[in-house]
C-alpha cells in the first residue's frame, strides 16, 4: 500500500494523532490530521492549570525525542507536557500536515457493500471525511476522501458521562450550579477560581480529575469552606511510583512480573508457571497495598479498597494522589463522604446511605468520567458501523485486534483508545506497527482469527479485572502485548542484554528505539485476501 497515492486521514492531534502522523510520513504516505482545536496536545489542552503528569517523565517520553534539559522535575507540569508535545510536532515538522480548527462531523465508507465490509482489507473502498472548518464569521463544510482512517479521538474528553437520576432528582432540582469537570477544566484560571471562591463546593468522583479538582478548590477556600468529595468506591491511588522505597516498575513492568499472570495466547508451560507462581503475585499486590495504606493512613480515613492492587493496575484504575491531598483531609479543607448513590435536591446533594444525609452546596462538580464509547460510535455516519463498533456488550466497544484494529470495519484503525500504564509508550508502539502494516510488511489474519484473539484478551481482563473489567487495557502485561507487535513486524521481541536484565529490568520506550530485525523470521499466517 506504500505508494504516493495513498491518503491517510488522522482524526485528532493529541499524542496518538501526532504519532500516527509521524510514522505514516516515515513510510512515504500522505497523512492529513484533522484537529478541532487550534493546537496540538489533545487532552493536555483541556486540563486544570495545576495538573501534573502522573507518570515519571523517564518513561513518559517519545523514543526519539527527549525531554528538554530545562525540565528537571520527575512529574512535569501541565505547561511543560504541552510544550514537550509541541516540541515533538515542530521537530518532525508535523504541523504542516494538520488542519487546525477543523472538526470532523462524520466518516462514511464508500465503494463496498455492508456485506463486503465483513472481510477486513487494506483496499477496496474509500472513506469520506466530512469536516466543519472554523473561519471568520462562519464555518464551512468540506468532504475529504481517504484510503485509510486512523481515529485518535481520545477516550477522556469531549463527551462527559453524566449519571442518570430519577425524575425530579437531577441537576434541575438544585438551586445552585452543576458543572462537569470537563467544563471546569476549560475555564480560564481566574474564572475557575471565581466560580468556587467562598462557596460550598462538592466534587463527585475519586479518580485523577476529581482529586485534582478537589485540591484546587481546597487551595482556594481552605477550611472556611471545605471541599466535599463524594465517592462510590475506594481506589488504590498511589502517592508515587515507589512501594516501601522499592520502584513499582520493578514490581510490575518487567518480564518476571508478567510470568506471574495468565496471558492471552500463552502456551502450556507459561500457564503452569503462572499458576505455580500465583502466591508471589498475591504477595506483591499485598506488599504494594500495605505501603499505600501506611503512607495515606487509609484505615484512619475509612478509605481501604475492597479490591486488590492487581485488579486496579490491570484495569488502569490507578491514579497518583496529588501531593498533600490527605494532609488537606486531616486539616479539614477536604472532606470525604462515601455515597453509594446520590441525587439532587434544592439545597444540594441527597446521599442515599444509612443516614440519607443532605450535603448543602452552591456548586457541584461532576468528575464522573467520560463516555468514550459514545464518542467513538458517533463519528460514524453509518448505523451499521456504529453497531459494529459498539460490539455485543452494552457500554463497551468491540474488542480491538492488537489494541487498534476493529476486525469488521476495513481500512480503519483506532489509536489511543486501548489503555496501558503509559499511553504515550503504547500509542507509539502501535503507531509503528500500523505504519508497517500499511507499508505491506505483514498482513492481518482473517476476521474470525482477529476476533478470537480479541476474545482471549477480553477473557484475561475479566479474570484479573473482576468487577472493574473494561476492555482494551494492556497495563499489567504491556511487554507481552509489545512482543506480539514485534513478532508481527519482524522485530526481535527480547530487547535487553542478558537474562537477568531481560527478566527483572523494567521495559520502557528506549528499549524499542531500533527495530532489531530478526533474520530468517517465520512467515506469518496471512488472510486469504
Amino acid at each position: 500500500m506504500a505508494d504516493d497515492r495513498k491518503r491517510i486521514a488522522i482524526i485528532g492531534a493529541g499524542i496518538s494523532g501526532l504519532l500516527a502522523c509521524k510514522y505514516a510520513l516515515s513510510k512515504g504516505f500522505h497523512p492529513t490530521v484533522f484537529e478541532a482545536q487550534n493546537g496540538v496536545g489533545g487532552l493536555w489542552n483541556k486540563t486544570l492549570s495545576t495538573t501534573k503528569l502522573q507518570t515519571p517523565k523517564t518513561i513518559f517520553r517519545f523514543s526519539d525525542f527527549q525531554w528538554p534539559d530545562s525540565v528537571t522535575v520527575e512529574f512535569p507540569s501541565h505547561d511543560q507536557v504541552l510544550d514537550y508535545l509541541r516540541g515533538y510536532a515542530d521537530h518532525f515538522c508535523l504541523s504542516k500536515h494538520i488542519k487546525f480548527n477543523t472538526k470532523v462531523l462524520s466518516i462514511n465508507y464508500k465503494g463496498v457493500s455492508e456485506e463486503g465490509m465483513e472481510k477486513w482489507s487494506l483496499c477496496g473502498g474509500k472513506w469520506e471525511v466530512e469536516v466543519s472548518t472554523a473561519g471568520g464569521s462562519s464555518a464551512r463544510s468540506e468532504v475529504y476522501e481517504a484510503d485509510f482512517v486512523v481515529l485518535c479521538l481520545g477516550k477522556y474528553s469531549d463527551v462527559p458521562h453524566i449519571p442518570e437520576f430519577p425524575p425530579g432528582k437531577g441537576p434541575e432540582a438544585f438551586q445552585g450550579r452543576v458543572i462537569h469537570s470537563m467544563e471546569y477544566s476549560d475555564l480560564e484560571a481566574e474564572e475557575a477560581k471565581e466560580l468556587v471562591k467562598g462557596k460550598k463546593v462538592a466534587v463527585v468522583g475519586f479518580q485523577k480529575q476529581a482529586l485534582e479538582t478537589a485540591m484546587l478548590c481546597s487551595e482556594i477556600n481552605g477550611k472556611e469552606n471545605p471541599c466535599r468529595v463524594l465517592y462510590r468506591t475506594e481506589h488504590w491511588n498511589i502517592p508515587d511510583f515507589q512501594a516501601w522505597s522499592f520502584p513499582l516498575a520493578k514490581l510490575y513492568f518487567n518480564r518476571f512480573a508478567e510470568l506471574l499472570i495468565h496471558k492471552p495466547g500463552e502456551g502450556l508451560f507459561l500457564r503452569l508457571l503462572a499458576t505455580i507462581l500465583s502466591p508471589v503475585r498475591w504477595a506483591i499486590s499485598k506488599f504494594v497495598e500495605s505501603d499505600i495504606k501506611h503512607r495515606h493512613q487509609l484505615a484512619k480515613h475509612g478509605m481501604v479498597p475492597k479490591h486488590s492492587f492487581l485488579q486496579a493496575i490491570t484495569t488502569c484504575l490507578v491514579s497518583t494522589v496529588p501531593e498533600q491531598f490527605y494532609d488537606r483531609v486531616v486539616d479539614g479543607s477536604i472532606m470525604l463522604k462515601k455515597a453509594p448513590s446520590f441525587s439532587f435536591c434544592k439545597e444540594g446533594i441527597e446521599v442515599e446511605d444509612d443516614e440519607n444525609s443532605v450535603l448543602e452546596a452552591d456548586v457541584v462538580i461532576l468528575a464522573t468520567g467520560f463516555n468514550g464509547e459514545k464518542k467513538l460510535q458517533d463519528i460514524f455516519g453509518s448505523e451499521n458501523c456504529r453497531e459494529v463498533i459498539a460490539g455485543d456488550h452494552p457500554n463497551a466497544v468491540v474488542p480491538l485486534y492488537r489494541g487498534c484494529i476493529p476486525p469488521r470495519i476495513p481500512q480503519l484503525a483506532v489509536l489511543g483508545y486501548s489503555e496501558s500504564f503509559n499511553n504515550l509508550f503504547t500509542s507509539e508502539m502501535r503507531g509503528r506497527w500500523l505504519a508497517e502494516l500499511l507499508a505491506g510488511k505483514f498482513k492481518l489474519p482473517a476476521v474470525k482469527e482477529m476476533e478470537e484473539d480479541a476474545a482471549e484478551w477480553d477473557a484475561y481482563l475479566k479474570e484479573y479485572g473482576g468487577e472493574f473489567c473494561k476492555r482494551s487495557s494492556v497495563s499489567a502485561i504491556h511487554i507481552w502485548h509489545n512482543d506480539q507487535l514485534c513478532v508481527d513486524m519482524g522485530w526481535k521481541p527480547r530487547r535487553k542484554n542478558g537474562l537477568w536484565a531481560e527478566l527483572f529490568e523494567p521495559y520502557g520506550p528506549m528499549d524499542y528505539v531500533s527495530p532489531r530485525p530478526v533474520t530468517n523470521f517465520p512467515t506469518l499466517r496471512l488472510c486469504s485476501s
